[in-house]
């Protein structure tokens, strides 16, 4: 968005304030991180703190000096007194002293070059570098090219092509032979046991049992491949061809039993089965990973919490002053009246590119306060924030919040997070106080990490044991907090060590 409105308007310029830096203090120039490393050059602002003081060992902008951070346009300057009757020009109804945040935000600012939209990057040959870090092809693409190299009549070139189109995202057969040869030529007569050779082929090439027709047969190539010497794998073979249930569903003492196998055998096996690979396909088909630009940045400087705009994507823009030194006064020609749409246009995209920035610095260095613990202890000392309670601090409308801090990522000592993570709802303890349903999610994740994986912890004891820490909530809301951090059941992950 920013490089489009530098496209199409000739009054805008970014600029390197490194080398003009009597430009921070105009009133079309964009320097956040300067005017907060620099509060006393701002001006001072009337307005009223909307929400508490920071924590004393938290350093940002409080309301108040946030306010000071955007002086009054109508006492500021562009470039000289030429450009300053140019500013007064163009003072009009148009362009107010505060912008109205909730109508601008989305108009403006959908496309930032921020968080996960950064744009794309080229090299000197024009090749975008995402493209050329990306993964290069599918595992579809990655079997014809082993089947291009080997000998196939037309028939087996053809069988081979419908087996490949039809593999799953994991790699795995979905199609049953059947629909194969009814998929083939009437007078070719192809018959099962030519697709089956066909199938057995593609089977054992890279990755090894790729279109396997189940979980079963998948991890059965694969153990029949490995060396006759390993002394586990008969025992694995019989635990996947004729146990795979009881593996599945953990229930470790009735296979001991019925195989008449030692614990330390069955061990032994169940290892030499993890090293197989359930999903042949899916590492083939992976994306490109998405790597995110931070919007903000909190730091500990002097033992306290600072919180900045990122400089990398915080763009330096103003009206360039050549352009504007264009204007004149009593000139109504069209050029003249383009020149001044353009100006007004400039002025009001700075303005409210400035807007955002405040905004977005203001909320994030409030939810910084309040999250502050977790700074320093991670996510069991999140404590509950819902939008509302920022909203209320800053003085702006909740979707305003939400908008602000969607998509929006903050560069902590813990990692790169996005701003609504640290939102979360309340659960009430015994005492009459709150947590974090963040927090109880970090607890439980640290109960399950401590556990005997011999007798893991059901989602009643862990009920249970947070409890016992104060905290009330239900074994469904136990077993629900689970799932969201894609930790399987007691019985999934119980361990015979």
């Amino acid at each position: 968005e920013i490089q489009e409105a530098l496209d199409s308007n000739l009054m805008l310029e970014e600029f390197d304030d490194t080398a003009e830096t009597a430009a921070a203090s105009d009133a079309d120039t964009l320097d956040e991180t300067t005017r907060l490393d620099n509060p006393s050059e701002a001006d001072n602002s009337d307005a009223a703190d909307p929400g508490q003081g920071p924590d004393e060992d938290f350093e940002g902008p409080s309301s108040d000096e946030f306010e000071t951070l955007v002086a009054d346009p109508h006492d500021q300057e562009l470039d000289g007194d030429r450009v300053s009757d140019t500013s007064e020009l163009l003072q009009t109804d148009a362009l107010g002293d505060d912008l109205p945040v909730d109508s601008i935000w989305e108009d403006v600012y959908d496309s930032l070059p921020t968080g996960l939209g950064a744009g794309a990057s080229f090299d000197e040959d024009g090749e975008s570098f995402d493209a050329r870090n990306s993964p290069q092809g599918t595992a579809q693409s990655h079997l014809l090219e082993q089947i291009n190299l080997l000998n196939f009549t037309e028939t087996d070139e053809v069988i081979a092509l419908h087996i490949i189109d039809g593999l799953d995202h994991e790699g795995m057969l979905r199609l049953e032979l059947e629909e194969i040869q009814e998929a083939m030529p009437i007078d070719w007569d192809v018959e099962i046991e030519e697709i089956e050779a066909v199938l057995h082929l593609i089977q054992h090439l890279d990755p090894l049992g790729i279109a396997a027709r189940d979980l079963g047969e998948c991890l059965l190539i694969q153990l029949q491949s490995l060396p006759n010497d390993l002394e586990a794998k008969p025992l694995a073979i019989t635990l996947i061809t004729d146990h795979l249930a009881s593996l599945g569903n953990r229930d470790f003492a009735f296979l001991i039993k019925h195989l008449h196998v030692s614990e330390a055998q069955l061990q032994s096996a169940i290892e030499l089965i993890q090293t197989l690979n359930p999903k042949p396909g899916a590492g083939l088909n992976e994306v490109a990973p998405q790597y995110v630009v931070p919007d903000v940045v909190v730091t500990k400087k002097n033992n306290r919490w600072t919180v900045e705009l990122n400089p990398a994507i915080n763009a330096k823009i103003r009206v360039n002053p050549e352009y504007s030194a264009l204007i004149k006064r009593n000139d109504s020609s069209p050029d003249q009246a383009y020149l001044r749409d353009q100006m007004q246009e400039a002025r009001w995209f700075i303005k409210s590119l400035q807007q955002r920035n405040d905004t977005l610095l203001r909320v994030s260095t409030k939810i910084m306060e309040v999250q502050a613990g977790f700074l320093d202890h991670g996510d069991s000392a999140m404590k509950p924030l819902v939008l509302h309670d920022i909203a209320e601090d800053v003085g702006l409308h909740e979707s305003t919040i939400s908008r602000v801090t969607t998509q929006k990522y903050i560069d902590t000592p813990l990692g790169v997070y996005e701003l609504k993570y640290f939102f979360s709802s309340h659960v009430s303890t015994h005492s009459g106080g709150e947590v974090s349903s963040t927090a109880i999610r970090a607890k439980i994740k640290l109960l399950i990490s401590q556990e005997n994986t011999r007798k893991p912890l059901s989602d009643s004891k862990l009920a249970n044991l947070l409890a016992e820490d104060n905290i009330n909530v239900a074994r469904r809301t136990v077993a629900k907090y689970r799932e969201a951090l894609m930790i399987p059941p007691s019985n999934e992950r119980k361990q015979l060590s």
